[in-house]
């Protein structure tokens, strides 16, 4: 038997599947690495941890399978998870995950280049991109910025540990580091403004299409995993962007939600539109002709596991009975409000200074009101940056969620509550694995095309329909909602300012 193997590097851990050649998923494995905070908005990983965490959850998945033979193999990881590597490929300092915020100040000066590649991402990269992370190395750790060999986002890496080969992604290239497909590249003179003007020679030395081979897995890298077979690693990408092609592939109006630690939203459109609130249109940036619409919700299940784990102190295992005792209350009844900006907002206010709040609690609040109005405030979030591709003149005809939503109950019946429309779940818990089987089996010649696989590894769904009970109270709570985010958006500000945070 024939198979494709599929790593997935997510927040917490890395995962591992292989597919047989129809799609069926024969074998699965997953293993876990810390992430540090040294700093309140700061996020750090070891890149050693995600390759050691990537050969245990392959060497389980391939075990599980009969170790079949791999013709193909793909990566997708987080994007904007930023390692800093010496000229061998060794860790010079720990990796910036992409919930890091630090460079808020060097996103603000992308803003004000002017420069028009900056037309394709919304007028300017997001403080957790790439671009505004290099910078902040080059203003507050220059030494090290000077020694790196190599700047690259996590996908990047995996693939030079797989094949020895610099081998970007496309897509990652195109919507976090402003390469422009159809025209220049990487835009130096974009880079030079900025104060990293070296940059581009940090970075992959080839860029390469989703779905494309790249090269076989190397001797050592197959060592290391168990491999047998060809396993030609194919070009890969951004966990939450590639979803689309696991979900059946990517018409004109939708839209794929991957509801996890946070939310991301992503479409393809035939033709630009460019609104200042969401991020792309990003040419090419999954297949060629079309354009890559994003946006982003940087906290959302990792708010609910605040309020349940963290503030109320309820053990994992005892989640669901908290989530049981929230689902009986009625929808807003409790008069409270959860503003979900605990790590800022990307869609559609682009404001890293935002932050978190609870506003209307009383001594009567209880454990299960203050659950319930978190849920509702990530919902609340979600429907703000839908509401942003619709007024942007983004179609938004179908919704599909995936990831973490789909073990919480509550949590998918209040986003559809809130959004005022059916919205269909994705069976199974990893999109991101499938979407890797699809490129996998792309870049080993057993399909023609992106969207020919995509439509043959097409998922179950099922359709979760809104309660119209329960629609004028979202109605109102979503107005709250947006009312009390406009009226603690200049405290937060004050509270977050440069001035009152320690020195780096």
């Amino acid at each position: 038997m024939s198979a494709f193997l599929a790593l997935d590097l997510g927040t917490e851990g890395a995962r591992a599947a292989v597919y047989t050649a129809d799609g069926t998923q024969a074998g699965t494995g997953d293993d876990t690495y810390p992430t540090s905070f040294p700093r309140p908005g700061w996020a750090e990983q070891d890149p050693e941890h995600w390759w050691r965490a990537s050969v245990h959850a392959a060497r389980a998945a391939l075990a599980e399978a009969g170790n079949p033979e791999i013709v193909g193999v793909a990566v997708a990881t987080t994007a904007s998870t930023v390692a800093v590597l010496d000229g061998d490929g060794r860790p010079l300092r720990p990796a910036l995950l992409w919930m890091d915020g630090r460079a808020g100040e060097e996103s603000a000066l992308t803003a004000r280049s002017g420069h028009p590649v900056l037309r394709y991402s919304g007028g300017s990269d997001a403080v957790e991109w790439l671009v505004p992370k290099a910078m902040w190395l080059a203003r507050h750790e220059p030494a090290i910025y000077r020694r790196a060999a190599r700047i690259t986002e996590a996908v990047d890496y995996m693939v030079w540990r797989l094949t020895g080969r610099w081998a970007g992604s496309r897509m990652n290239a195109v919507c976090k580091s402003n390469y422009d497909p159809r025209g220049a590249g990487f835009p130096n003179d974009l880079y030079e403004r900025l104060g990293v003007g070296d940059l581009a020679a940090k970075l992959p030395d080839e860029i390469v299409p989703v779905g494309d081979p790249i090269a076989p897995v190397g001797a050592a890298a197959r060592e290391e995993l168990g491999i047998t077979g060809p396993a030609v690693v194919a070009s890969g990408g951004i966990d939450a962007h590639l979803s689309l092609l696991a979900i059946g592939g990517a018409p004109e109006g939708r839209v794929s939600i991957v509801c996890g630690t946070s939310n991301a939203f992503v479409t393809e459109i035939a033709e630009p539109v460019f609104p200042p609130t969401v991020w792309g249109p990003y040419p090419d940036a999954l297949r060629t002709g079309r354009w890559l619409v994003e946006g982003g919700q940087v906290s959302a299940g990792s708010v609910l596991a605040w309020a349940g784990e963290r503030l109320m102190g309820r053990p994992r295992a005892e989640i669901g009975r908290l989530i049981k005792a929230a689902s009986a209350l009625p929808p807003v009844d409790h008069g409270l409000i959860v503003l979900d900006y605990f790590m800022g907002n990307r869609t559609p206010l682009r404001d890293p200074l935002l932050r978190g709040a609870v506003l209307g609690l009383t001594l009567a609040s209880s454990p299960e009101q203050v659950y319930r109005a978190a849920v509702e405030g990530v919902a609340y979030g979600t429907r703000q940056v839908i509401d942003s591709f619709s007024e942007g003149g983004i179609a938004v005809e179908e919704i599909f969620l995936s990831g973490g939503i789909r073990h919480n109950e509550l949590w998918l019946q209040t986003t559809a509550d809130v959004l005022g429309r059916p919205v269909s779940l994705v069976a199974g818990d990893n999109l991101t694995l499938r979407a890797c089987s699809v490129i996998a089996s792309v870049g080993a010649g057993r399909h023609a095309s992106l969207a020919e696989a995509a439509a043959e590894y097409a998922p179950r769904t099922r359709t979760i329909e809104p309660v119209p009970a329960h629609r004028d109270a979202y109605r109102q709570g979503y107005a709250d909602y947006r009312a009390a985010t406009e009226a603690t958006t200049p405290l937060a500000h004050r509270l977050n300012a440069p001035e009152r945070r320690q020195d780096p």
